[in-house]
């Protein structure tokens, strides 16, 4: 039965530690599983492996991370009769087991794994991979298997990090005005940068731009007025907004207050609804159709100038935790949906 195959291969893959920088041994174990299953597989180094079936080039591709974000007392995992739960069980060990799964099926998809997903965008494996790769990697459509709920996910949000600085004037406490505090000076900053989500409408849906102070430090002693308040701020802007212009937007944002750096701008992604794979995807799973309120690879995908969209079995809201765990009804449901989707 496949839902039984499925958890226990999620589980397999969740026992696999693979925290983001160590995911040598799942990819090796990957490699090993889909060659022994008579798949053409490509070792494409830095942890990377794409695999087909012989003699095939297929046009649309399952794409898929390896990588988890730090353990949290949640491997290895376990298995009732409705989930599996552990370390990356939504996002993604058990979207990976679907892409085994079907690629072990002999489904005409080619199934691309990657590390380091969980990073900031400038260490990313896949942006360079699609580089150094194109052709091999040239498809009509790739599917993001990021957690959706089994929603087709459209779309995603840019990703602006950056480091927000106050300046004072350190002094003794005990004479203040003789000083310049710098937590003041953030405070007034804080203050007026909070604001509410603003919704912007792309391809008919909605996506909401947001932009929070994520972090806050500074100090130096109880008795001495502070010069220096870092904050660490992230911004969140929609597809139709370049990283040009969103970084504009921010600074903006920050209305003369303080000095801010930007340390690292991951641009957005367009929805590709105009794609027809992305129609009779959506027809044969009677999917529904909902913006990406994240970052995902679907922006590195479309920067090498393919269209892709998300749609995976986790659950978001079920991602990073530390009793994270997946559906294994969603495991099959999604399988289900590509693999009609595959021999359509």
């Amino acid at each position: 039965m496949i839902a039984d195959r499925l958890a226990a291969r999620t589980l397999e893959l969740v026992d696999i530690p693979s925290e983001s920088l160590r995911e040598d041994a799942i990819a090796s174990h990957v490699t090993t599983v889909l060659r022994e299953g008579g798949l053409d597989v490509h070792d494409l180094g830095d942890a990377c492996v794409y695999a087909r079936p012989v003699g095939s080039a297929p046009r649309i591709l399952l794409a898929g991370h390896f990588d988890t974000v730090p353990a949290q007392g949640n491997v290895p995992g376990s298995r009732d009769g409705e989930r599996v739960h552990g370390l990356g069980a939504s996002d993604m060990k058990g979207a990976l087991a679907v892409m085994i799964e079907l690629g072990l099926a002999g489904i005409d998809f080619g199934l691309v794994f990657f590390p380091r997903e969980e990073l900031p965008v400038h260490q990313s494996a896949l942006t360079p991979l699609l580089e150094r790769e194109r052709t091999l990697l040239d498809a009509d459509l790739a599917v993001v298997m990021e957690p959706t709920d089994n929603t087709l996910h459209v779309g995603c949000l840019g990703n602006v990090n950056a480091t927000w600085v106050f300046h004072g004037r350190s002094g003794h406490s005990a004479r203040p005005w003789l000083a310049d505090n710098a937590i003041e000076r953030a405070a007034a900053g804080v203050s007026a940068f909070a604001r509410e989500p603003l919704a912007h409408a792309f391809d008919g849906l909605e996506f909401m731009e947001v932009a929070s102070v994520t972090g806050i430090s500074g100090g130096i002693a109880r008795n001495v007025i502070p010069d220096r308040v870092e904050c660490l701020v992230n911004y969140r802007y929609p597809p139709g907004i370049t990283p040009a212009e969103a970084e504009e937007r921010l600074i903006e944002r920050c209305g003369g207050h303080g000095e801010l750096l930007i340390e690292a701008n991951a641009p957005s992604g367009p929805s590709a609804m105009g794609n027809p794979l992305v129609a009779a995807l959506r027809g044969l799973g009677n999917l529904d159709v909902a913006p990406k309120q994240a970052w995902t690879p679907v922006a590195e995908f479309a920067m090498a100038g393919i269209d892709a969209i998300n749609f995976g079995p986790g659950a978001p809201a079920q991602a990073h935790r530390k009793d994270e765990s997946i559906e294994i009804a969603a495991l099959a449901r999604s399988y289900e949906v590509l693999e009609a989707f595959g021999r359509r």
